[in-house]
């Protein structure tokens, strides 16, 4: 299957009344600074609703340039090339997934696709930018001919919950972090 292009130039429909052209981009090590500065307002927004995500030091630079190294850190721009929101989307198995207090959609060893360390900037909220990498990321799923997408968030994250719900993500269950630490997982079938 040949490679897709690193770069995705579209309208979101959510702005289109203000003919703002955006693109997604893999991220670089030029690009670490600003990612982390994305994360840390996302840090401080789920701290100033009280959620305990992202409060003990992660995502921290040596996982965003890890994420960097393994091209699986994406950028969402907007036309004068700022960055928008950020991302890690790959199609490795995420090792948490495997046990679910709950159960997957897909069978176990299917095949499937990850979004984690999603965070927009301050200045982007609320303007369908998480929508659009959820929408191109779902896209790179149909291409690749993988039929699902697995995603967690913290219980008390009650907006990613309900932007996973909005963009049909089923509620499949518990999963446990590494550091035992609760999320909510997701999972959506992607159709051709």
């Amino acid at each position: 299957m040949p490679l897709l292009p690193l770069v995705d130039s579209f309208i979101l429909s959510n702005i289109e009344a203000q003919n703002i052209a955006m693109e997604i981009i893999k991220a670089t090590p030029q690009h670490l600074d600003a990612i982390l500065e994305i994360i840390g307002h996302a840090q401080n927004y789920l701290a100033s609703l009280h959620i305990d995500q992202w409060q003990n030091g992660y995502p921290n630079e040596d996982r965003i340039l890890e994420d960097i190294q393994l091209q699986s850190s994406y950028l969402l721009l907007n036309e004068p090339h700022q960055i928008m929101a950020t991302a890690m989307f790959t199609t490795e198995s995420e090792p948490t997934y495997q046990n679910i207090e709950g159960e997957w959609i897909t069978q176990d060893n299917a095949k499937y696709g990850v979004i984690h360390r999603m965070a927009v900037h301050n200045d982007f909220r609320k303007t369908g930018a998480a929508r659009r990498l959820f929408n191109y990321f779902e896209n790179e799923l149909k291409h690749k001919g993988i039929n699902s997408m697995r995603i967690d968030t913290h219980e008390d994250n009650k907006g990613m919950q309900r932007l996973l719900l909005k963009n049909d993500y089923q509620y499949c269950g518990v999963i446990y972090l590494t550091d035992g630490a609760k999320r909510l997982a997701y999972e959506k079938i992607i159709k051709a």
